[in-house]
């Protein structure tokens, strides 16, 4: 059932009625602007009900014109130096339904969250993080089985964790309790534009109410910086309050709510975009 990556061109999608859409992850300037009606037709061909791309600031009038919305935005995400774009274009009216409750209750989140850079952690010297291996497959795919239901990438699958683990693009991290693995996260890295995605936070639940995703996030943060990343992001669950308020404390800002845009948690979810210069 899991969606696929896939090119048009020299630009990088995955599609697939997992998440039914298409997802541009990296246009290639040299596609504009024929790709926009190529991801047209794709999408009528498949009956996907929405497109979602991550573009340059420089190529929305292209997407503007053909009907896409802005839904959300990271400064300098290229090279440091040039602002992304998240534009989406919706193929049905129910899909574009803005969760409004779910919006409202963030909004409150937002202002009841306060940035902190030094949160107390019980049993802070019990547990300790490192990054994870090849050998360490098992206990990653075991840990997201157990927190996610459905999930937009194949994470519960051995063979995917290993061939991003054989790139440089991907790196995972833990946190133990002695010798068993009870959080995992992901750094998915492009050192080209400098920039990495801090992902898949998962810690198995009887360990939930310690801060363990924000010493996770804080120690990819280090690592990150050591490979010259620049810019740290996310997209997050919009009706996960927890994680929303890891990044809030950590800094991370707010910038756009992607509307019914990935299957994760068992449905098609919004995502909330936050970002941190490093």
């Amino acid at each position: 059932m899991q969606d696929k990556f896939d090119f048009i061109g020299k630009t990088k999608i995955q599609h697939g009625k997992y998440n039914n859409r298409i997802y541009v992850m990296k246009l290639s300037p040299d596609d504009i602007p024929e790709i926009i009606q190529q991801l047209e037709e794709l999408a009528k061909e498949k009956d996907y009900t929405k497109i979602f791309a991550k573009i340059q600031a420089s190529e929305l009038p292209h997407f503007i014109s053909s009907g896409y919305i802005p839904e959300a935005f990271i400064p300098k995400f290229y090279k440091n130096k040039i602002d992304c774009i998240m534009v989406s274009r919706f193929l049905n009216k129910k899909r574009q339904q803005v969760p409004s409750e779910n919006l409202k209750q963030f909004y409150h989140l937002q202002h009841n969250t306060v940035k902190s850079q030094h949160l107390k952690y019980k049993h802070s010297l019990k547990y300790v993080i490192n990054k994870l291996g090849p050998t360490d497959i098992k206990h990653i795919t075991g840990i997201f089985k157990k927190v996610f239901v459905t999930y937009p990438f194949p994470i519960y699958d051995p063979n995917y964790i290993f061939k991003t683990m054989q790139s440089e693009d991907v790196q995972y991290f833990g946190i133990w309790d002695d010798k068993k693995l009870i959080g995992v996260s992901t750094a998915e890295i492009d050192l080209n534009n400098k920039n990495a995605e801090m992902t898949d936070f998962a810690v198995l639940s009887e360990y939930r109410g310690q801060n363990l995703a924000f010493r996770l996030l804080v120690n990819m943060e280090q690592e990150m910086k050591i490979a010259n990343i620049k810019t740290g992001y996310t997209i997050a669950r919009l009706n996960e309050p927890g994680m929303n308020k890891t990044f809030l404390k950590s800094g991370y800002k707010y910038t756009g709510t992607l509307i019914n845009n990935t299957n994760i948690g068992g449905s098609i979810e919004s995502m909330n975009i936050f970002y941190k210069q490093l």
